[in-house]
């Protein structure tokens, strides 16, 4: 009767620990920091005279004294401003909200299209969509202004609204068609197995894994349409404009309330600023995630 060996205990090898950093790995990491506070600090400038400004009363808000913090704080500044912006405001964001939704939906039936179904000069379909991208919204103002008016889009909203909705198309579809592409075909094949056709495909195959794309889109459009003031000069006035309308309402005039002014730039860019706040881990991952193929 043999007796087994026991083989000898496997050691396992202990990590190294990391080796300590030399002077000049020390040196280039503080001038790496020290170079990106520079550019903190300058990003940060016009915010901190935007502040500071908008709790200067009227003999302290001065070009010349910009710089400085106010000698006594008040808020009659942020009441005008928000008085004036509030109901702007509310439109505002009936207008950029659906705007960013049914462009983005939109925009996602387009790129599944043109990523996965070959279809004769779907090529060229693609770059006749990506086409309106550059073209300057100043060379065909006259002739659109002339179209809504002839469908009769009323002014305001819901010629914003339509113009929005269109003029974001190309970037979405680009977004789109490009994330598409990195998506295995062999969930495409799974599903035409199961008998699904193509919306159907959409539906319960792609959408629920486009969440990243449509993170990009919908702070892409949300910002665009929010800041855009070309489209809202041309179909919109003060009564029934977006906020920027009425921020230029708010700023313009021969004797500039610089505090009101500074106050209602800081309310208009808040909405823009929490959604990069609170989407903004997302965006560059949903960026990124159409450039690995799959």
């Amino acid at each position: 009767m043999t007796t087994a060996t026991v083989p000898p205990p496997v050691e396992v090898a202990k990590p190294r620990p990391p080796a300590p950093r030399t002077g000049r790995q020390r040196m280039n990491r503080t001038l790496k920091y020290a170079i990106l506070l520079l550019f903190v600090f300058v990003v940060l400038i016009p915010a901190y005279v935007l502040f500071i400004t908008s709790f200067k009363g009227p003999s302290d808000a001065d070009p010349s004294t910009a710089w400085l913090l106010p000698t006594t704080w008040e808020t009659a500044g942020w009441e005008k401003a928000w008085d004036t912006l509030a109901p702007a405001l509310g439109r505002t964001f009936a207008m950029v909200i659906p705007a960013s939704i049914i462009s983005a939906f939109l925009g996602s039936m387009n790129g599944f299209v043109l990523s996965r179904w070959r279809f004769p000069y779907a090529n060229v379909v693609f770059t006749l969509i990506l086409f309106g991208m550059f073209i300057p919204y100043q060379a065909v103002m006259i002739p659109l202004t002339q179209l809504m008016q002839g469908l009769g889009v009323p002014n305001g909203i819901p010629s914003l609204l339509v113009l929005h909705i269109v003029y974001g198309l190309p970037i979405c579809t680009l977004i789109f068609r490009n994330y598409y592409e990195s998506v295995p075909n062999e969930l495409i094949e799974a599903a035409r197995m199961d008998g699904a056709g193509l919306l159907r495909t959409y539906a319960s195959v792609i959408l629920p894994i486009s969440t990243p794309g449509f993170v990009v889109v919908l702070i892409w459009q949300f910002t665009s349409a929010w800041n855009d003031y070309l489209f809202a000069a041309f179909f919109s006035s003060g009564s029934n404009g977006p906020v920027t309308i009425a921020l230029s309402f708010l700023a313009g005039g021969q004797l500039t309330d610089y505090a009101a002014s500074m106050a209602g730039a800081l309310i208009a860019s808040l909405p823009t600023l929490l959604v990069y706040i609170i989407l903004g881990k997302y965006f560059v991952g949903g960026l990124m995630s159409g450039s690995v193929k799959g």
